[in-house]
């Protein structure tokens, strides 16, 4: 092969897709733009598979407040008009810039400081989701809904409901991207963090619905968080409902080289995936049939003051 045909070699493509916590550049006219940009700078990478984009938190008024924000944030919040236009906006970038395919999906938190009613909430995400859904690009990109489901963020009551309810409005699947605070990492306790049971993570993690499936964060260098999930599926298989349903990690040194504060939190997506799989394999009731997906977050816009 000549040197000329060395250089026109198409790259190798990645190993992992990135997915992006988005937040408003602030010119609330073109959010369709904003969206084309980022789709279109993924469509380029040639990653295939999943990723999220995380927009933040619901309000009592319907809008939504951007990740890593408080309720006292002074944060612009967006409408659901403009999360759709960005996401499809993304899509059209992604499909016009690059021929990989992904599957695509469209998250918030758990953040109950909004006012948000979760069953409104959830219902209302559902509906936005599908909304999406119909616009893909056929062939080309699937999509689904996810939940950044922390027990830091609302009591477990909330984010049942907020779950129940996006599972009764679609039968899209809901990418469960949430952490498991507190919970053990053996069998010795069910409790968690701030009165959640390894049940309520169980049950937001896979147990809502058939739809459901784990993306959980795995963020720790130090292996503990693939642990707490392996504790969660043998829960799940001792009390007869099954193991978790782990489609993959979801790892975050994207946006830990964005910003400060990531001790021992910044697994690289390779490192999340893998210790999440050797895990899962301690136990024959846990271990998983499929390879795992990897998927590591970033900041597409500076983060906004919390």
């Amino acid at each position: 092969m000549t040197a000329s045909g060395a250089n026109d070699a198409a790259p190798p493509t990645p190993k992992y897709a990135a997915s992006h916590y988005i937040v408003s550049t602030g010119d609330d006219r073109s959010p369709d733009a904003q969206g084309y940009q980022i789709g279109c700078a993924d469509g380029r990478a040639g990653a295939s598979g999943l990723r999220i984009l995380l927009f933040g938190t619901q309000e009592r008024d319907g809008r939504i407040r951007p990740p890593g924000t408080t309720r006292s944030s002074p944060a612009a919040r967006v409408s659901a008009e403009w999360v759709v236009s960005s996401s499809v906006g993304w899509m059209r970038g992604f499909a016009k810039c690059g021929r990989a395919n992904a599957v695509l999906a469209l998250g918030v938190n758990n953040k109950a400081d909004g006012g948000a009613d979760p069953t409104t909430a959830g219902a209302a995400w559902a509906n936005l989701v599908q909304r999406v859904g119909s616009a893909a690009p056929q062939g080309r990109v699937v999509v689904g809904g996810a939940m950044d489901g922390e027990p830091a963020w609302s009591k477990a009551d909330w984010a049942r409901g907020w779950v129940d309810a996006y599972v009764r409005g679609t039968p899209r699947v809901l990418y469960a991207a949430g952490s498991a605070d507190g919970c053990p990492s053996d069998a010795s306790t069910e409790a968690c963090n701030k009165g959640w049971t390894v049940g309520d993570v169980f049950h937001i993690s896979t147990g809502a619905g058939a739809n459901v499936v784990a993306l959980p964060q795995i963020y720790r260098t130090d292996g503990i968080q693939a642990r707490q999930w392996a504790a969660i599926s043998a829960w799940g298989t001792r009390s007869g409902a099954g193991p978790l349903r782990v489609i993959g990690a979801l790892s975050q040194r994207g946006a830990c080289r964005q910003q400060s504060g990531c001790t021992n939190t910044d697994n690289s997506a390779d490192d999340a995936r893998t210790q999440l799989g050797q895990a899962l394999a301690t136990d024959p009731s846990t271990r998983t049939a499929n390879q795992l997906t990897a998927t590591d977050i970033d900041w597409s816009s500076p983060p906004p003051s919390p």
